[in-house]
């Protein structure tokens, strides 16, 4: 912002804010006289496309022998609550050279609150910033001066120094300003060589101060000294702490009209600007998540630099007023707004732009009626056209893997067609292969070929025939088998790929132990679970086949007792995969380990997909042998299946499988806090403070629980949706854990904070999925009953006999002699002896069960879903 301007403009979640000051009309006669300071909140109507005045404020000021000006606005954030607001430097000038400065935050009711205030001999002219406090910083006479809210004094920077470049958060050292100086050589050698004959040559260096902790940074990992003498402004966008070391990536620009990136401390990419004199350089980011350079000249020149490969000048504008950066439109990410000078129109957002160089393009002055739809109508086709062409491009690999799937069995079949009909011109009898014959039939039926030869289908009759004759499916499709102890529990994974995962459905785990044992049943006894992680690691969703109603309906079994053996039991039957890709098992360890060495078959059991020519799925049952795993007691006390969560430099270096293997274990449960007066910043201070969690090198936005006794190995997920609601999920063992850290939260938490728990699914999920369970239980009963109905009016014959032809004679004719009195009695008997067997028709055994468990399925599933809703 120009210093002594009357108008000026901040933007402001989406909304421009114009503060302008103006004098109050008074009776003649009157001496005093009253400043307002005005505000009016600016919003952009998509469909008119023009600003609307949304509301508006008045601060009132006497301004008797006083003049008074608006020296900058900013938003900062209030230390009291955590919350950003606009802040505005006000000047009062006096007639004894006394300049009073007064600083005042806008709420969101539009009232002005007066925050401090403080007298100055001189006036402020060099290097204003305002900073979290809020705060006042400023440079006067090479030294480096600042006040802020919560001590009302001006303090002093013990440097010296000719700018201040910028000023901003750093990790770990609060707020900082980045400045040039003299060079101060150092009399020791401790320092970097390099640096010093650095400072020495140009003869001035860039520092650090860190305002709260009042100390000096330093300046290697910002630039080098070499560009102390040609820069003018900085803007960092990134730093972090990674191995106690400060990684910050900032761009600069210079008196040579040039705009350089350094990353850790080195020149990465320079480009040249097109006018001279620039004086700020901001950043913007927009919908395609490009990173925006908005560079200001003090000509009232703007053009905007574009990061990829290189910088480049991808766009410039001429007389702009002022440039802000927004959600103006709100579509979620970044846009420009450009002010034009136009001195023939008094309304200052009259002449705009709004555009984030992409398909955003809103400007002033166009007759909306007639060209914006043909322009949205050449942005929608765009956007059509590129969706089009990004599906061909993938229908086109697909076909391409396809193919080359399709030409590797034909190279097979080919080869072996060439051997067979050697053996046929040298009269000799060709055999196939078993291997061969058994793979080649089974791609087939992956690509959906049909075998030349014949087909066997064996039926399972007992456990050991089953795992013998398990589908192995090409080892392609199991990426990786792995096993994890964690407590008294084992943990057996296995994770598939994509390509086959998408055709499941009622996925589950069975461990089978190898070894033959006549006194117990080989079968282990475990729970399955579906562990979902998406592709950018930012979420975690567990979905258990543990958790079932109360009030469950008995299941229906299609075998005896005895052969209730053979089965896999407490397999669960509606465990949908979602998109997972890693199945898991939970068992007990200690039984396993009365054998001190154990050797486990693991068998997944899922439904294959397919689809009918009406869009309606029916699926087949599938067995697949996915591997055997060892299990022994000398390699569970040496720690070879241990999870193994350690830390390294602020994180958790536990790998995929261990962070599976403890999820799989907990118990998870989501809580939504939100608090109406103050933001939620104490939770991340409560979680990297008290609980002392450390984030997953896989997954940053889960941390791990290091913190010594019940609670160690709690895993947290916070994610803000605002700054004052917030979502936190915790993986948990036990309900004692989950106690113990809500116990611990509500210390830290404002009293006024509502915590409340979360169901596993939202309600317009599951709403959606009992409309979808009801209607498959009422076509399982209509195609049950339909089919069992025509089969009945198939086995039954109205009426006569086949052959028999009924007299058509009136009833009346036939009642007239006593032999037709007969006839008719004879005819009304038969006809009540059909009806009675028509309504008493019995059905096969199987049949019956069949469709009693085929709805009993149904009945449960809804069931379910209607347990959690309730």
């Amino acid at each position: 912002m120009l210093l002594g301007e009357q108008e000026q403009f901040l933007s402001y979640n989406g909304e421009v804010l114009i503060f302008q000051l103006s004098k109050t009309k008074h009776t003649e006669g009157a001496a005093d006289k009253t400043m307002n300071l005005c505000v009016r909140r600016m919003v952009f109507n998509r469909d008119t496309k023009l600003f609307v005045q949304k509301s508006s404020g008045v601060f009132s000021m006497r301004a008797s022998h006083l003049k008074i000006e608006i020296i900058c606005c900013s938003c900062t954030m209030d230390s009291r609550t955590g919350i950003i607001l606009p802040c505005i430097l006000m000047k009062k000038k006096k007639r004894n050279n006394v300049v009073k400065y007064l600083l005042l935050l806008l709420h969101s009711s539009n009232q002005f609150e007066q925050s401090f205030h403080f007298k100055l001999d001189y006036e402020l002219k060099e290097d204003i910033r305002l900073f979290t406090g809020p705060s006042v910083l400023w440079r006067h006479a090479n030294k480096l001066f600042y006040i802020s809210c919560d001590t009302c004094t001006v303090l002093s920077a013990p440097v010296q120094l000719s700018s201040v470049v910028w000023t901003g958060e750093i990790e770990d050292e609060g707020t900082v300003v980045l400045g040039i100086r003299t060079a101060c050589l150092p009399e020791s050698e401790d320092e970097d060589e390099f640096s010093t004959s650095d400072r020495a040559i140009w003869g001035s260096e860039f520092f650090g101060y860190a305002i709260e902790t009042q100390k000096m940074l330093t300046s290697i990992c910002f630039m080098p000294h070499a560009y102390s003498r040609v820069v003018s402004s900085v803007y960092v966008c990134k730093n972090e702490i990674l191995k106690k070391q400060p990684r910050i990536s900032l761009v600069a620009i210079t008196h040579k009209n040039q705009l350089i990136w350094f990353q850790d401390g080195l020149p990465k990419g320079v480009c040249e600007l097109p006018y001279e004199k620039p004086c700020s350089v901001k950043t913007a980011v927009t919908s395609s998540n490009d990173l925006l350079f908005i560079v200001s000249f003090a000509s009232g020149n703007i053009c905007v630099v574009q990061r990829r490969d290189s910088l480049q000048v991808a766009s410039k504008w001429q007389k702009v007023k002022t440039v802000l950066v927004d959600d103006f439109i709100g579509s979620g990410s970044e846009q420009l707004l450009l002010l034009f000078k136009d001195d023939s129109n008094t309304d200052v957002l009259s002449t705009f732009k709004i555009t984030d160089l992409g398909e955003v393009n809103y400007a002033s002055g166009i007759n909306y009626k007639h060209d914006v739809p043909a322009a949205e109508g050449l942005q929608e086709n765009s956007l059509l056209t590129i969706q089009a062409l990004e599906t061909r491009l993938q229908a086109g690999c697909t076909s391409v893997r396809e193919l080359q799937q399709h030409l590797r069995l034909k190279k097979r079949v080919i080869l072996e067609s060439c051997r067979a009909l050697i053996d046929l011109v040298e009269e000799r009898t060709h055999i196939l292969p078993t291997a061969k014959e058994v793979k080649c039939r089974r791609e087939c039926r992956s690509e959906g070929l049909v075998s030349l030869w014949d087909d066997v289908e064996n039926p399972p009759h007992s456990l050991s025939k089953e795992t013998s004759l398990a589908s192995k499916v090409p080892e392609h499709f199991i990426e990786k088998l792995w096993q994890r102890v964690v407590g008294d529990s084992l943990v057996v994974g296995v994770k598939l790929t994509e390509s086959f995962y998408l055709s499941l459905s009622d996925v589950s785990l069975s461990l089978v132990m190898d070894q033959d044992f006549s006194s117990i049943s080989p079968i282990i006894e475990c729970r399955n679970k579906i562990i979902k992680l998406n592709k950018a690691f930012s979420a975690l969703a567990v979905s258990s086949c543990q958790i079932e109603p109360p009030p469950k309906k008995m299941k229906l079994d299609l075998h005896s007792k005895n052969d209730l053996k053979k089965e896999f039991p407490k397999r669960c039957s509606r465990v949908q995969l979602d998109g997972a890709k890693t199945v898991i098992a939970v068992t007990s360890l200690s039984p396993l380990l009365a054998f001190h060495r154990v050797c486990c078959i693991v068998l997944l059991h899922a439904k294959k997909q397919k689809h009918r020519n009406d869009s309606l799925q029916e699926s087949k049952k599938i067995t697949v042998l996915c591997g055997k795993i060892l299990l022994s007691l000398e390699d569970i006390s040496n720690g070879k299946y241990s999870v193994k969560m350690l830390r390294d430099n602020s994180y958790c270096t536990g790998s995929m499988e261990d962070i599976l293997a403890v999820l799989a274990v907990s118990v998870r449960f989501s809580f939504q806090i939100v608090s109406s007066d103050c933001t939620l910043t104490p939770v991340n201070s409560w979680l990297l403070g008290v609980m002392e969690c450390t984030p997953f090198k896989e997954c940053h936005d889960n941390i791990f629980c290091h913190k010594a006794g019940n609670v160690y190995g709690t895993v947290f997920n916070w994610t803000l949706k605002n700054p004052f609601e917030g979502v936190l999920t915790l993986f948990c063992r036990n309900l004692t854990v989950l106690f113990q850290c809500l116990h611990s939260l509500t210390r830290v938490l404002p009293p006024s904070c509502d915590v409340k728990l979360l169901r596993s699914r939202s309600k317009g999920v599951l709403t959606e999925q009992l409309a979808l369970a009801l209607e498959k239980e009422m076509l399982t009963l209509r195609s049950s009953f339909s089919s069992k109905e025509s089969k009945a009016e198939n086995s039954l014959t109205w009426g006569n006999e086949p052959g028999k032809k009924t007299s058509d004679a009136p009833v009346a004719s036939l009642l007239d002699s006593e032999e037709g009195v007969q006839q008719f009695r004879k005819k009304l008997q038969n006809e009540r002896e059909e009806s009675v067997l028509s309504m008493n028709q019995t059905m096969n055994g199987a049949l019956y069960q069949e469709i009693a468990l085929k709805i009993a399925e149904a009945q449960l599933s809804s069931d379910m879903i209607v347990w959690r809703l309730s």
